[in-house]
């Protein structure tokens, strides 16, 4: 696609920003122009696109994910479980990773997040069996090929069952190995600015999988470098009872103890914080993929979004992995997180605009991405387009909420940085059912042993 010439996605249906009733021109991968009600483009000759029966929405960001986990979606082994004996019924299921295999579910996942709307999306991998140590370099591949935005965090674990943690030895590596690759793929990867494609966090897995020593040289590694960091934390009580164990103190405690509690971390779950702990994390900039999907099948609580809110803390949406989801449908995580929410707090507190918001300006809060999430002037022209012309659609007044309340799941167009990923809702150059084919018998054939 020429990015040169402007293109005015033209007369949206709907569209999530103030003052576009008449769409959005694009140009050279930025939003250039907002066009309003009675106006047109002051663009010269720009390329159209009738957008009329399309709800138009900033590309959706996801701010956690496990892609390799599309391998094992509804496992029997890990059915019913909440999340410590889930993870040990995985552990070695997952130490058969393969490149070919984490090749096959990486695209997976993000084929369905770029299906889905997204078109922002970190991926948390921190498994390393022996032969995956370029795990980071497949997923970056991948996502080069789909033309999808991403933030690989390069995970880690290394305190395993040997030395009182939860993985098995087979799935961990030792903290040199770990600080050196980081640093390899931080060197090779990482992009700055605005326009960045690929970015990398680093990312050692939980307070119940990681040394003290490799949380606080991970930090110093992160600062020195000026890259984010990411883990899971506050997950489950299961999770403070370890840290009250292990370190004496509670999980947030803990991760200010190692150096993290910053405007650098961003957090995945964030259920289980007192109200003194949420204003700790306002104060100091922390924020927290919610992951509504996840949380409600290994039954681990519901994140108090309206408090962590009020005390400052930002709010992403995170489809968290497809072995806990069981899938990567961010439109659909929108909705879950609404309903959830909603409930929790009631129609006064919570709306569908609050969904999107979290799932978009959000979520670009908690990667570090301003110019994402957003259609503005001179942010990216990174977009979602919607239609509403399913069954499950009929009959709706407001087409912006009926994409929540009413349930979409699958985008017709999605825009990545000027170009489209999506067209007619198929990614261009991908063969679906040869791709399922193929993963399938890898998950079989991991499953298996």
């Amino acid at each position: 696609m020429d990015q040169t010439q402007p293109i005015w996605i033209k007369d949206p249906l709907s569209i999530l920003a103030d003052g576009a009733e008449r769409g959005v021109v694009v140009q050279d991968g930025k939003i250039v122009e907002l066009v309003g009600r009675g106006k047109g483009p002051t663009a010269t000759s720009p390329l159209v696109f009738d957008a009329g029966e399309h709800v138009v929405l900033p590309g959706l960001i996801n701010t956690h994910h496990h892609f390799y986990q599309t391998l094992t979606r509804a496992l029997p082994a890990a059915l019913d479980r909440e999340l410590f004996p889930w993870l040990k019924a995985l552990y070695p299921v997952w130490a058969r990773l393969t490149p070919e295999s984490l090749q096959l579910g990486v695209t997976v996942a993000m084929s369905e997040l770029l299906l889905s709307g997204c078109t922002t999306t970190t991926d948390h991998h921190y498994v390393f069996p022996a032969g995956l140590e370029d795990a980071v370099d497949i997923e970056v591949a991948v996502a080069q090929r789909l033309g999808l935005r991403v933030l690989v965090t390069r995970g880690s674990m290394n305190l395993s069952v040997r030395d009182g943690g939860l993985p098995p030895d087979s799935v961990v590596q030792d903290e040199d190995t770990i600080l050196a690759d980081s640093a390899r793929v931080v060197a090779k990867h990482h992009q700055r600015g605005d326009d960045a494609m690929v970015q990398i966090a680093l990312a050692p897995c939980s307070p119940f999988s990681v040394t003290t020593s490799l949380m606080r040289k991970t930090a110093e590694l992160a600062d020195k470098l000026d890259i984010r960091l990411h883990t899971h934390l506050a997950e489950t009580e299961d999770e403070n009872r370890f840290c009250e164990q292990m370190y004496h103190c509670r999980p947030l405690d803990y991760l200010e103890q190692c150096g993290w509690l910053n405007g650098r971390t961003w957090l995945a779950h964030g259920i289980h914080f007192n109200a003194d702990e949420m204003k700790r994390l306002g104060k100091a900039r922390t924020s927290i993929s919610h992951c509504a999907c996840s949380n409600q099948v290994l039954a681990s609580g519901c994140c108090p979004v309206c408090e962590m809110e009020e005390a400052g803390v930002g709010i992403g949406l995170g489809v968290d992995g497809s072995a806990s989801n069981d899938g990567s449908n961010l439109m659909q995580e929108v909705r879950a997180a609404f309903l959830v929410q909603r409930a929790r707090y009631g129609v006064g507190r919570v709306s569908h605009r609050d969904a999107l918001r979290w799932a978009t300006k959000g979520s670009a809060a908690c990667v570090g991405r301003p110019e994402l999430g957003e259609i503005a002037i001179g942010k990216a022209a990174d977009l979602a387009l919607f239609k509403v012309d399913e069954l499950r659609f009929s009959g709706h007044g407001d087409p912006l909420a009926a994409l929540v309340l009413c349930g979409a799941h699958r985008a017709d167009r999605v825009m990545v940085a000027g170009n489209w990923a999506v067209i007619d809702g198929a990614i261009p150059g991908l063969d679906v059912p040869d791709l399922i084919r193929r993963h399938t018998a890898a998950a079989r054939a991991m499953q298996a042993g």
